[in-house]
């Protein structure tokens, strides 16, 4: 991560962080059992935390993703946030989709690969196709090589029903693909920005749905895709970095100065 790219990266963290700092309005959530247990001034701590949290989950990973990838020349050739698939899906990969989707609700496991050649032959079997409204892809990419990767960052790890119905996203991202163009080399993943379980493997139950080798991005493996080797840790070192620029500020709102 060379210094340019550092700077634009730190400047989007400390943007957020400052935003919260001075707009954040604690919500008139009355919760009377953990006031009592752990009092009300930490529960107003956590509740500030969490609201940071979204805000990175939903708009600064993103952000760093897509400079990240966007400063990445020799290897991405286009590169787009928020991008649309377009809306046009093949009724007969829908109907294979379907049954995809039951199938995994059993026992059986995912395997992308496959999944995505059964809806590639799905594609040719007819040219009816319906219109269907799609959600927006967060992170477009075409490496030069010719493959394409959809993206769907998600700021946690998602509940089991929230997992289903990215599943059933990121099957229609690619059926609508190759609804456009049947020989593309695509991948529709979702990213997570960090493995919450740290130095254990990432295998959350909740995720059975998915394929984790395939369709799941976490952490060091997403980051140093984007960025090359290293970026993780070079990441790392930004969120430290303006926390310690900031940490008068920081430590002025956690001491009660502001909005408490």
């Amino acid at each position: 991560m060379n210094q340019e790219l550092k700077t634009t990266i730190k400047t989007i963290i400390r943007d957020c962080i400052l935003n919260k700092l001075n707009n954040y309005q604690a919500k008139d959530n009355y919760m009377p059992f953990h006031y009592l247990l752990i009092g009300e001034k930490r529960m107003a701590y956590y509740s500030f935390v969490h609201s940071l949290n979204t805000s990175l989950g939903s708009k600064v990973f993103e952000q760093i993703a897509f400079n990240l990838a966007n400063s990445n020349k020799d290897k991405f050739k286009k590169v787009q946030r928020q991008y649309e698939v377009g809306s046009e899906i093949s009724i007969s990969a829908q109907n294979e989709i379907q049954a995809i989707i039951d199938e995994l609700s059993q026992t059986s496991e995912s395997d992308k690969n496959a999944e995505i050649e059964r809806i590639r032959i799905a594609c040719q079997a007819g040219n009816q196709t319906t219109s269907s409204k799609m959600t927006k892809v967060d992170l477009y990419i075409e490496t030069k090589d010719g493959e394409i990767y959809l993206f769907d960052l998600k700021g946690s790890t998602p509940n089991i029903n929230t997992a289903k119905i990215i599943k059933r996203n990121l099957l229609e991202w690619t059926a609508v693909m190759l609804t456009q163009d049947i020989g593309l080399n695509i991948h529709s993943c979702i990213a997570i920005p960090y493995n919450r379980y740290k130095s254990q493997k990432y295998n959350p139950w909740t995720l059975k749905i998915l394929d984790l080798k395939n369709e799941v991005k976490v952490g060091e493996e997403f980051w140093d895709y984007l960025g090359g080797e290293g970026t993780y840790e070079s990441l790392l070192d930004c969120f430290k970095e303006v926390g310690q620029d900031n940490a008068k500020e920081i430590n002025k709102y956690f001491q009660g100065n502001v909005h408490f």
